[in-house]
């Protein structure tokens, strides 16, 4: 085996030498010196195309280059990467290295070859690493298979092992430029986007079903501006709201911030699966603001977060507090412990959350009111997590809750005289006594609403919030 090498090593000389005898003081047309900065250009060059971008590495030498879109190159490129140590058959010109075995892609041999060329010979199967054009043809016919497009005068002096391999083209996305799978998922949401694709976004991967109601089936037909549909029991859903909204979370999410959290572990989803239909949506405020826990209402059926506290967490957000939704499992009891467990949670990651515990609020629409006067009366240790302090203020809506423990916070509540669910005498009532019990409360009763107005936008309850922020912060 060394004697036939030692053979196919004279014979390649002999080729590469034969190339340099034809006239020594010949010259290229162009200046080979010249690397062109893009590697296709530089591939076709040679009417070649490039398949893949390769990294060569020479001792401390990096350079770039490409494998060209032909059979034989294609072969070759299946052999990487490789390393192999080079010989110098014809100094001032080129270097070579062999290959383990020999090519059965033969292709289209020929005489070109360009300053940096990788051309297979088949004879010897050995490649040629061409470093310095001072020929203009080969002698012997040779098969480009690809070309090192950085500065190669370094084999000039370097004789040691190369390594070839294949790397990744940078993508549109990595250099920073958009792509148009990116414009697609930058796209924004319109009132005739279907729910369905929004909760397939990539952007809500994870808990998209999460944004709307899980216990409801929810059609594949369903737009945006018909949610209100599958709302029972809610009025005046604003179809700009909720397309604002999810633009609003899906732009942030594409800005890098995390907007949703799991408030239980996974092992504590496994034990119960309906945990998996829990977390916080996180309106993000001012870092190191207070927070608010927003709970929408539905009748403990199901959790009306688009229009009962979704709305109200992003106006709370920019006032500058932070604000989370809490999507809970349905059924009073455990609605409550899963509010007790997002206090805790926010409570036991406040500095990764960036949030002030001191002084926070509780709100709440319907059934979510009362998760969150029963939280603030009996505190979190009756629902399963361990003693948190109780909130500076609830914030209540239309709920017909009567009981008063004489443990109650200062509590604001509005509510509708048309509301067919919630009594607003009942709530009236509750408010009195409240206040009879020494604790700070008040109560804003609209004229002709029903039952679920949300923000009350375009109605008499619009300002509703700001009164109730007012409320908040002056009883902290």
């Amino acid at each position: 085996m060394k004697k036939s090498f030692r053979i196919w090593s004279v014979i390649f000389s002999i080729f590469i030498l034969s190339g340099c005898a034809s006239g020594e003081d010949s010259l290229p047309d162009t200046d080979p010196l010249t690397a062109l900065e893009n590697s296709d250009e530089d591939a076709k060059s040679m009417g070649q195309e490039a398949m893949y971008s390769i990294r060569v590495t020479a001792g401390d030498a990096v350079l770039d280059g490409v494998i060209y879109d032909n059979p034989t190159a294609r072969e070759f490129a299946g052999m990487l990467p490789l390393t192999a140590e080079l010989w110098h058959p014809a100094p001032n010109f080129a270097r070579a290295f062999n290959l383990l075995e020999r090519l059965e892609e033969k292709g289209a041999p020929g005489y070109e070859y360009e300053l940096g060329s990788l051309a297979y010979w088949d004879a010897g199967s050995s490649i040629a690493l061409v470093y310095e054009a001072s020929r203009d043809e080969t002698v012997v016919p040779v098969v480009p298979v690809g070309k090192i497009t950085s500065d190669v005068s370094v084999f000039q002096e370097y004789g040691g092992t190369v390594t070839i391999e294949i790397i990744e083209e940078e993508s549109a996305s990595t250099k920073g430029e958009e792509t148009p799978e990116m414009a697609e998922d930058r796209a924004e949401f319109t009132a005739d986007t279907k729910v369905w694709e929004v909760i397939q976004d990539p952007a809500f991967e994870g808990y998209g079903r999460l944004l709307f109601p899980a216990d409801k089936t929810i059609s594949s037909d369903l737009v945006l501006k018909d949610v209100g549909n599958i709302l029972t029991w809610y009025s005046y859903v604003n179809p700009d709201r909720t397309v604002g909204i999810l633009n609003d979370l899906k732009a942030r999410v594409l800005s890098g911030e995390q907007i949703f959290y799991d408030i239980y572990t996974e092992e504590e989803k496994e034990d119960d699966p309906a945990k998996e239909d829990t977390g916080l949506f996180f309106f993000r405020g001012t870092p190191g603001e207070k927070f608010a826990v927003v709970n929408a209402g539905g009748g403990f059926a199901y959790v009306a977060a688009m229009h009962d506290s979704f709305p109200h967490a992003q106006k709370l957000a920019g006032k500058g507090y932070n604000a989370f939704a809490l999507i809970y499992r349905p059924g009073a009891q455990t609605a409550c412990e899963d509010l007790a467990r997002a206090i805790a949670f926010i409570h036991e990651h406040a500095a990764e959350l960036d949030v002030d515990v001191s002084g926070y609020s509780l709100w709440g629409g319907s059934a979510g009111a009362r998760m969150a006067a029963w939280l603030s009366s009996y505190g979190t240790s009756a629902f399963g997590e361990a003693e948190y302090p109780k909130p500076e203020a609830v914030i209540m809506q239309y709920t017909g809750l009567s009981e008063v423990t004489g443990n109650e916070v200062p509590t604001y509540a509005c509510v509708g005289t048309r509301d067919g669910i919630a009594y607003y005498g009942t709530m009236e009532e509750r408010i009195r006594q409240i206040q009879a019990g020494g604790t700070n409360a008040k109560i804003e009763v609209f004229d002709g609403l029903p039952h679920g107005f949300g923000l009350g936008e375009g109605t008499v309850a619009e300002g509703w919030i700001d009164n109730a922020v007012t409320f908040w912060e002056e009883n902290r």
